[in-house]
């Protein structure tokens, strides 16, 4: 065999520890920053003052022998939950030790515990808060979601022969090719993984191509994920109870920063089309940013009323509808808002930022359009529009334009909402693979 090419070559030991020593100088050395930064976030979410010990491996310890999953934000955690319901099937006596670096996914995974379960934070990726971490925890293997790789957690891991599995896995191009620059320190950490259960075949190449061993493609996890009926059937009731003459209803779902002030710009200056004037429903990515985004609306000129200022009551109060825009300023609640509206735009896709969940708007029938940026969800945003579950469009203006004409087309919206319902359920069985591939690693009782 020849020598493989330098980009192929894997580091060597010692270009390993130099990276990994200088690494954990720097989280060391910025570990007041990152405290800085929970302390200033805790502002609007109070959990992120919450058991601060927690992120330095402390804290109270578990009883040995749980699987410890990670999942690091609502996304991932709500992803987890059809992966945990099938292992539990299996597993009636497993014991989970969540662990979350967000609010929102730690508020999310409360709702996955049952009694003997732990939740905690994930450390700090330095030597000594992952050795305390598991020396607490004693878990008998890991499962990290989606992309979670970190370089201390998996040395120590591999150190001590704890069984790590990265699952329901991507690595997009544009993550490959930044991990290139750091390949001294993330393909030994990629190579420390037991197995990787990828979401597609593109994701199990690169995954390879960045040092994981054993790779199995088992689809995506989140087409696993059932939406929650009465909140789907709530925002339906929304729908119906409308006065009269009623209006059609335009989301903006899960939207980012940058892309909400470039909606209200095309919004103000869409084009004029038959029909009652649209309701425009807006839902942020990040709820620190409801406040600002509230702003941002007034500060465009247009009227707003905020979903936070009727929560308890069964249908918006009468003045609600009177208003030009909405801000869907809660949490957990997006079946409602699919519910609610005829057509979606899809947040992240707008901006550089790879796109948020399309999956999750197809399980509730919701059409829609996505803008040029999917590369979080290549595969799932591409089989999506070859089977007119969704389209794609090339900026806001032009989504905008497009979705003026389609919310005058009630009986094209139907037909696009049934191809969305049926893309969603072809797809499922990712979470039942998963369990079986897992199961052979979880040692026996």
């Amino acid at each position: 065999m020849g020598t493989p090419p330098s980009s192929a070559r894997p580091p060597g030991a010692w270009a390993e520890r130099l990276a990994r020593w200088g690494y954990a100088a720097a989280l060391r050395l910025a570990t007041p920053l990152y405290f800085l930064k929970l302390w200033r976030r805790g502002g609007a979410e109070p959990l992120y003052r919450a058991h601060w010990a927690e992120r330095l491996g402390f804290g109270e310890r578990t009883a040995p022998g749980a699987l410890w999953l990670h999942a690091v934000s609502m996304g991932e955690t709500r992803a987890a939950a059809p992966l945990i319901a099938a292992l539990r099937a299996r597993r009636p006596d497993l014991r989970l030790l969540l662990t979350h670096s967000t609010a929102t996914g730690r508020e999310t995974g409360r709702e996955l515990l049952r009694e003997g379960d732990a939740q905690r934070w994930l450390p700090l990726d330095t030597p000594g808060a992952v050795r305390r971490f598991l020396d607490r925890h004693q878990p008998i293997a890991g499962v990290l979601m989606e992309t979670e790789i970190w370089p201390s957690l998996m040395a120590e891991a591999a150190r001590r022969r704890l069984p790590v599995v990265l699952a329901n896995a991507r690595l997009s191009a544009k993550s490959a090719r930044q991990g290139q620059r750091l390949r001294a320190l993330l393909h030994p950490a990629a190579a420390r993984l037991a197995l990787a259960l990828a979401q597609t075949a593109d994701d199990a190449r690169r995954l390879r191509e960045a040092g994981v061993g054993e790779v199995q493609v088992c689809g995506n996890l989140k087409y696993d994920l059932q939406p929650d009926e009465a909140l789907l059937a709530r925002g339906q009731a929304w729908a119906a109870a409308q006065p009269q003459p009623r209006r059609p209803v335009l989301l903006m779902a899960v939207s980012r920063e940058g892309e909400e002030a470039a909606l209200l710009r095309a919004w103000r200056q869409r084009p004029e089309a038959g029909g009652a004037r649209p309701l425009l429903l807006i839902v942020p990515r990040h709820p620190q940013r409801f406040d600002e985004v509230a702003t941002l609306v007034r500060d465009a000129g247009f009227s707003l009323a905020r979903r936070s200022s009727w929560v308890g009551q069964d249908l918006p109060p009468p003045e609600a509808w009177s208003a030009e825009v909405w801000l869907g300023d809660s949490l957990r609640e997006m079946p409602l808002y699919y519910g609610l509206a005829d057509l979606a735009l899809l947040g992240g896709s707008f901006e550089p930022l790879g796109g948020q969940n399309l999956i999750e708007a197809a399980a509730c029938g919701c059409p829609l359009l996505m803008g040029p940026h999917t590369f979080n969800f290549n595969e799932a945003a591409a089989l999506a529009e070859q089977a007119g579950a969704a389209c794609r469009v090339p900026s806001l203006a032009e989504a905008v334009t497009m979705a003026t004409g389609l919310l005058a087309e009630p009986g094209a919206l139907a037909q696009q909402a049934a191809r969305a319902r049926d893309f969603a359920a072809e797809h499922r069985g990712a979470a039942e693979r998963m369990a079986q591939a897992l199961a052979g690693r979880l040692p026996q009782r």
